[in-house]
């Protein structure tokens, strides 16, 4: 009995000590100390492998910024009286390069204009060292303004839009990725234009029929909104009227040429620069870039098929008129169609003859032929040297 007892004491004792333990680790846990308490490891297959959890930015909710294959970009921006607009349009397209990854520079283009333009550019280039400008002491136009931006910029894509923030800025990047894509000038289509009803239609019209006899199919030549890469504005001449025209110039030197769909917003600011005269000066410039694109170098093509065409119909007419006389004895002299035979076949002499004169003028005073080349290789390789 008394071995019975002490057994009995021993294992109550032995119980006691393991409550006073369990005690003591529920009381460390509670306290926060767990270093006295070590949790069993979990022995994992050695071949076993755990995706990497990704790394959290300071600013995770910053989008990555896009990037392109050009080391500078241009932002070439003609203008005439739009004070009012230019502080919001620098804020517009530093808010979007603010989300690309390459250097970029804005170059105003003061073209004479009477307000304060030029007052609000020098202010705004104070505080942003992107911005450099150019003043014309009067109005010349907007080629005249292309065209001396087009040689003062330093970016090998050069983004030109209007400044009356009908362009919309955000459209940049939407026409750096057309570019990419091999094209040489991006040609942005104002789909759903915010324009009074004559312009609008106008402005259409031109362009279907820029379209026709270009054989360009563009929707939208005279947008101001377009991509160019550096060779392209160093190769054509913007003069005159010509910046409507544009894509016809570039695809006249071998350039290739693509269009994307742009937003286009109402005028907050300023006044329309289009008028009346504009509607007439546009079927004149047309057929000034289709004359200089295609027969500068061979006006007897031109002149000569006109000539040719004038001939043959005179001389159809008279003959039909002669057969006429020969067999019935018809008398001609009141037939007032004999004349216009006659003066048919007068003016197709005339023409043939101004397009031969045009080809001995462009024959005797050919200077360098002006050809587009896309890349050349003419030193040939020392064969020592490759040795």
């Amino acid at each position: 009995m008394e071995n019975e007892n002490s057994k009995t004491t021993e294992n109550k004792n032995v119980v006691k000590s393991l409550d006073s333990k369990l005690d003591n680790t529920n009381e460390n846990q509670q306290s926060g100390n767990s270093s006295n308490f070590r949790k069993p490891r979990r022995r994992y297959p050695s071949n076993r492998r755990y995706p990497k959890s990704p790394r959290k930015t300071e600013n995770a909710s910053e989008s990555p910024k896009s990037k392109f294959p050009f080391s500078r970009i241009s932002i070439l921006v003609p203008l005439f009286n739009e004070e009012e607009s230019l502080a919001k349009l620098t804020k517009q397209v530093s808010d979007v390069f603010n989300n690309i990854k390459t250097d970029y520079e804005i170059l105003f283009v003061d073209d004479g204009s009477v307000d304060n333009s030029l007052k609000v550019i020098k202010d705004l280039a104070r505080t942003n060292n992107k911005i450099r400008y150019i003043s014309f002491r009067k109005n010349y136009g907007k080629s005249a303004a292309l065209n001396i931006g087009f040689k003062n910029v330093t970016g090998d894509v050069v983004i030109t839009m209007d400044a009356d923030l009908q362009d919309d800025p955000g459209e940049i990047p939407n026409l750096l990725h057309e570019l990419q894509k091999g094209y040489d000038l991006v040609s942005g289509w104002k789909k759903k234009r915010h324009d009074p009803f004559i312009k609008k239609y106008s402005s259409r019209f031109f362009n279907y029929v820029t379209k026709v006899m270009s054989g360009i199919k563009i929707h939208d030549f005279n947008c101001g909104l377009k991509a160019y890469r550096k060779n392209v504005v160093k190769t054509i001449d913007v003069h005159g009227e010509l910046h409507r025209y544009i894509p016809v110039l570039a695809d006249w030197k071998g350039f290739k040429i693509s269009e994307v769909v742009v937003k286009h917003h109402p005028r907050k600011y300023g006044k329309t620069k289009f008028g009346i005269s504009r509607f007439f000066k546009g079927f004149i410039d047309l057929i000034t870039v289709i004359f200089t694109t295609r027969y500068i170098q061979r006006p007897l093509h031109f002149f000569g098929m006109l000539g040719v065409a004038s001939f043959l119909i005179g001389f159809v007419i008279d003959a039909y008129l002669s057969i006429l006389w020969f067999l019935h004895e018809i008398n001609l002299s009141n037939r007032p169609i004999l004349f216009l035979g006659t003066v048919l076949i007068i003016v197709g002499v005339q023409l043939f003859s101004l397009g031969l004169i045009g080809e001995m003028l462009v024959h005797n005073d050919k200077k360098e032929d002006n050809y587009g080349i896309k890349e050349k290789k003419l030193k040939t390789a020392n064969p020592k040297e490759q040795k």
